[in-house]
């Protein structure tokens, strides 16, 4: 967890950055993405070199005797120019190098990477920002996670900035969807809709803190090159979610540039665990859609296509955690009917789990929900768990100051011993419904449907008694008023 100290040093890296005429947040954090990922390949190098020392062993190096010009510690201490000018040099400066670092350039790195700029348009700018990072890493950056918290914090400046319109799932609901899934190191985990890769991080360190001390080697070189893969159609948030990435020990992130929803994409059956939150509105051109989803749900909006795509890409008995709008739930079209049947007739569904709609403030302000289902084929729904998230640990205004309020410990506990739910009531805050209810009223699958509300019995006065009480009311006034004009004689 970082402290305000540690947030005021980011900001004033970020003013200098925004002084300089770079307004954009998310072409801020992409610039200081880069500088961060340089400074990260140092670091790498260093402990490479130590081990080498201690041991003997030759290691594998990031620089080469020509390149150690390149690297942050000896770069850093040269004049504004110099540092600006082996920066930009196209050749062999800084960016040409992790631009080109890993050598194939048909790697999704080196695709990535193809089209980016280094855009730090002053030299005095680019010093300040190196020594403001510099002060962070030696002061206050003690390990990969706070590392990973640092860089959250700045990804958090696009939810603030809102005109950007990206859309960032908290952290906190990420965590549940992936303790929900528990995933573990043989998975194949993919968002495929990744944004900047904040799902991906919340289940690659999962697995690192729930099973790093038991894994093997084959299981650590999963890790780093298998574990998590992403997709989405913007180049920028992919280079972004690169560097996310690998920032937090991904070394080599298997990301790609794919609209999931289109013909191109013909994935199918190859994930174990599919964790996202897809695009809510919009629609899309109906000749692109792959027919395989037009199948399930003959719709052309987003929402409904990537939970139908999901279910295509989950091998069987793969596990997803996905949030849609509350509109998928209850829908009354003939597409939204068709997806909730898919899910309860031929897949387990688990849980749906409501979340009230400050969640995503303060750019947005929809009511969501949870959906947590096992790719089957065959069926499987008996019994589909509801719960009524209230809380989640923040104020659900714009400002989401954290609170103590917070369900989200509650919905782990009980999801993971459902045993214990069945006989809960209607009117608790978890309880079950049978898959023959749901049926019965065209799936739907709002908790609202199924919920009871306990009215509290109020007894008012008889209307003769009140109309005695407005008199005598009255009576007083005039009484007052009377005394009142007596003072002002």
């Amino acid at each position: 967890m970082i402290t305000g100290e540690i947030k005021n040093k980011i900001d004033n890296i970020w003013l200098k950055i925004y002084a300089a005429g770079m307004t954009n947040p998310l072409t801020v954090i992409e610039q200081l993405s880069y500088l961060m990922f340089i400074r990260s390949l140092d670091d790498i190098e260093i402990e490479t070199e130590q081990k080498e020392n201690m041991m003997g062993i030759p290691g594998k190096h990031i620089f080469s005797e020509t390149q150690q010009k390149l690297r942050w510690s000896k770069f850093k201490n040269l004049g504004p120019d110099e540092i600006f000018k082996l920066m930009k040099d196209e050749k062999d400066g800084i960016f040409a190098f992790i631009k080109t670092m890993h050598g194939d350039t048909e790697s999704a790195f080196a695709q990535f990477m193809k089209d980016a700029t280094f855009q730090i348009p002053d030299p005095q700018v680019l010093v300040n920002v190196i020594a403001g990072l510099d002060e962070l890493y030696e002061n206050d950056i003690k390990d990969q996670d706070m590392l990973g918290d640092i860089y959250e914090y700045m990804l958090d400046k696009l939810s603030a900035s809102g005109q950007n319109g990206q859309f960032r799932t908290p952290r906190q609901i990420r965590e549940l969807m992936v303790k929900l899934l528990q995933p573990t190191p043989d998975d194949c985990i993919c968002d495929p809709a990744c944004g900047t890769a904040g799902f991906l991080i919340s289940a690659a360190n999962y697995v690192r803190e729930t099973h790093g001390n038991k894994m093997n080697e084959k299981q650590w070189d999963h890790y780093t090159k298998g574990l998590v893969s992403g997709f989405d159609t913007d180049m920028t948030m992919l280079r972004i979610s690169t560097m996310n990435l690998m920032l937090h020990s991904i070394t080599n992130p298997t990301v790609a540039y794919q609209d999931g929803v289109s013909k191109a994409n013909g994935i199918e059956g190859q994930y174990d665990v599919i964790l996202a939150n897809p695009p809510f509105t919009g629609t899309v051109n109906e000749t692109t859609i792959n027919p395989n989803l037009l199948d399930v749900c003959n719709t052309k909006k987003t929402e409904l296509l990537f939970v139908a795509l999901f279910i295509r890409m989950l091998k069987k008995g793969g596990r997803c955690a996905c949030i849609v709008p509350d509109g998928v739930l209850f829908g009354s079209s003939n597409a939204h009917k068709a997806l909730r049947k898919e899910l309860v007739e031929n897949h387990q569904l688990q849980a749906v789990i409501s979340m009230p709609s400050g969640v995503f403030k303060p750019y947005a302000g929809v009511s969501t929900g949870i959906l947590v289902f096992t790719k089957t084929g065959a069926g499987g729904t008996d019994n589909v768990w509801f719960y009524d998230m209230k809380a989640d640990g923040y104020s659900l205004d714009d400002k989401r100051q954290p609170t103590e309020a917070n369900d989200i410990p509650d919905i782990i506990e009980r999801y993971h011993n459902l045993a214990n739910e069945k006989d809960r009531k209607r009117t608790e805050q978890s309880f079950f419904v049978p898959k023959s209810e749901i049926v019965s009223n065209d799936y739907d699958l709002s908790i609202n449907k199924y919920k009871e509300i306990v009215y509290e019995k109020v007894e008012y006065p008889a209307p003769a008694t009140l109309i005695a009480e407005i008199k005598d009311l009255q009576k007083q006034i005039a009484d007052d008023l009377v005394d009142l004009e007596k003072m002002l004689k």
